[in-house]
């Protein structure tokens, strides 16, 4: 493997077609402003790497990257790429990835609108990101410790898994389809509607107007706070340990809490029952 050592680039297509290349302690940035530093090239490992210009990474197989940053300067950085590793780096930049395959991302800050959509295979460990439409349509998700704060997070995913996750994100998981979280705080409006096959383990849910619209729902052991007008139109069958604030028209199936303030029922399909069983 080649290497590329303490150099700055801002040439238009600066290493364009590289092969092989280790790009250490460079500096993607200057006045001539020149985009798509690292299209088209493979095998490439940026370790400690500034990258300050427009759409560095795309069409890349084989990417590594190594406590890199990238600024809010960086825009669309990892388009159409596949087999990438991100570790203790910053994505910072508007839509900084999209189209990719094969990602595995550890220890990473990511602060970017619309990162992610139209992914697969994505595994993510002990990542902290902020951002809207995080991951639309991705597919094979798997998250552990991930720390989020966005609204329409996830939405028309399918195949995902959370796992000991904080979710800070309104209209999340919309139209989401075999969706499993475990351990996870979930927190904002409008909580996964018209989702399917959607499981929670264990979690905390808190918002107005959860849960509507659903088909395949199942609460296992849940917690929910402040949650009202909850499983409007889904078929459900839902363990909840704590109270709710009020349930209206579910479908089908049973919803079992200690307390339920209101259950609304008035419209006739709204078939589901609510089993009121004191906590233990």
């Amino acid at each position: 493997m080649n290497t590329v050592e303490n150099k700055t680039f801002d040439q238009e297509r600066a290493l364009y077609g590289s092969r092989e290349l280790l790009v250490k302690n460079c500096s993607f940035t200057g006045p001539a402003d020149g985009e798509s530093a690292l299209k088209e090239c493979r095998e490439i490992t940026a370790e400690g790497c500034f990258f300050n210009l427009r759409y560095p990474l795309w069409h890349v197989q084989g990417l590594r990257l190594l406590s890199c940053r990238m600024t809010e300067n960086c825009r669309a950085a990892i388009w159409y790429s596949s087999d990438i590793s991100i570790r203790d780096s910053e994505l910072h930049g508007i839509k900084a990835l999209r189209e990719c395959g094969g990602v595995e991302m550890s220890g990473c800050s990511i602060v970017s609108p619309e990162f992610g959509w139209s992914s697969r295979d994505v595994k993510a460990e002990n990542c902290k990101a902020a951002g809207e439409y995080f991951f639309l349509r991705g597919e094979r998700l798997n998250f552990l410790g991930l720390d989020f704060t966005g609204k329409y997070s996830f939405q028309y995913v399918k195949d995902a898994t959370f796992e000991n996750c904080r979710l800070d994100t309104k209209d999340a998981f919309w139209h989401g389809e075999n969706i499993t979280l475990k351990n996870c705080e979930v927190k904002g409006e409008y909580l996964a509607w018209y989702s399917k096959n959607l499981t929670l383990i264990d979690c905390l849910i808190t918002g107005t107007q959860p849960l509507c619209y659903c088909s395949g729902l199942k609460l296992i052991n849940c917690r929910m706070e402040g949650t009202d007008l909850a499983f409007e139109r889904s078929e459900v069958e839902a363990t909840v340990t704590t109270p709710i604030l009020s349930v209206k028209n579910p479908i089908s199936g049973c919803i079992t809490a200690p307390a339920v303030g209101e259950i609304i029922r008035d419209e006739p399909f709204a078939k589901g029952r609510v089993e009121i069983v004191p906590a233990q």
